[in-house]
């Protein structure tokens, strides 16, 4: 057999990745892409993500169908990613890459929407996330001082009280190598990814938000995120399958039932980063090709992913999707954005406050752990 030049090859591959993402974002296959496009255009909620623009990291919003983009955080200096919307829709949890002492940091910061009165919330820190009322940001420690992009590299579980402007850890010391931490919105559980940490090689785990209990749930894959009701659950299956189940609870241990494909995605197109919109209805998504940049998987914050793409799925269908942007600067985690003074959207039965009285530590200190679904 003839052999292939390595530039011929390098071509090759180029283009097959071409033309898989231009089939992606025309839709071809998409059951129902031009009518839900039409849905997204008249529906009130925006999506904030990440997006690499000349060598620099950024946060961006956009409207439901991908139109009126603006730029939130326009710092050239330093990189911003990871955005978490509040669930009144006013403010943004995200991580700032950053450098001190001429070493690489990841912080925890927190804006509002419109990017001003930006304020750090921890050192150190990464992979935040809000409760179900807006008022504690919960985030995970970086495992060492030293920087490392692994997205497991984290050793405890921690919150900042927006309201006092104190920092506990969670009662369970043991928690470590998680990622994508997720609050449900009764305030009761955090569902997480754990890699080879705390007895798991690689499992999706519920945490009791004020015990020491940690529940495998038993489905493959990483990345949940729970819907704001508190009745469903979405993840990443693997590199190419979004799923969504149901949450149910037998003797007060949860567990995830009626599972289903909502986006089946045909390589080298992978598809991460699941986030519900705040009336369950669709599902923000990134897409795009696979492959190491940095000698790193793209799906990791902080690594460029040339081709990655914003997308919506209906979260009742199977392959009804579109995607939002077209122009693949590394557009990754979305995260729905509610209306602003809009009312967050909670389960039945939520206690006027989260369970548990928080611990004490010196106003505006780190510590020495509340919680929600985005």
């Amino acid at each position: 057999m003839k052999q292939c030049s390595y530039g011929t090859m390098r071509y090759f591959v180029f283009a097959l990745i071409a033309l898989s993402a231009a089939i992606g974002i025309n839709g071809s296959g998409v059951r129902g892409a031009d009518d839900l496009m039409a849905e997204l255009r008249s529906y009130p909620y925006r999506i904030v993500y990440e997006t690499y623009r000349e060598g620099n990291w950024e946060l961006f919003s956009i409207k439901a169908d991908g139109s009126e983009p603006i730029n939130l955080t326009r710092t050239p200096d330093v990189h911003e990613l990871y955005p978490h919307g509040s669930p009144d829709g006013t403010r943004i949890v995200f991580v700032v890459d950053e450098t001190a002492g001429g070493e690489k940091i990841r912080n925890v910061y927190l804006m509002n929407m419109d990017g001003s009165d930006r304020q750090r919330v921890a050192t150190n820190a990464r992979q935040p996330c809000w409760d179900g009322r807006g008022e504690v940001i919960a985030y995970l420690r970086g495992e060492s001082d030293r920087f490392r992009y692994t997205d497991y590299a984290t050793r405890g579980l921690f919150f900042y009280d927006l309201r006092t402007g104190e920092h506990r850890a969670h009662p369970n010391v043991e928690l470590r190598h998680l990622y994508s931490t997720c609050w449900s919105p009764d305030g009761r559980w955090l569902v997480a990814t754990v890699h080879a940490g705390m007895g798991y090689r690689h499992a999706i785990v519920a945490i009791e938000a004020e015990g020491q209990r940690v529940v495998n749930l038993q489905i493959p894959g990483c990345r949940p995120d729970i819907s704001p009701d508190g009745r469903r659950v979405a993840w990443g299956a693997s590199d190419w399958v979004l799923c969504v189940g149901d949450l149910a609870f037998t003797d007060g241990t949860p567990r995830v039932v009626n599972v289903r494909d909502v986006v089946r995605s045909e390589k080298p197109m992978e598809v991460y980063h699941v986030d519900w919109s705040p009336d369950g209805k669709y599902l923000a998504f990134s897409r795009g090709p696979a492959g190491k940049r940095m000698g790193r998987i793209p799906e990791i914050v902080g690594v460029p992913a040339t081709g990655w793409n914003i997308c919506v799925a209906d979260a009742a269908a199977t392959n009804r999707w579109v995607p939002l942007t077209t122009d693949g600067n590394c557009n990754k985690e979305p995260d729905w954005m509610p209306v602003a003074g809009s009312s967050p959207v909670t389960a039945p039965g939520r206690p006027s406050r989260s369970p548990g009285t928080p611990g004490r530590s010196p106003a505006g200190s780190e510590p020495a752990g509340h919680w929600h679904s985005r």
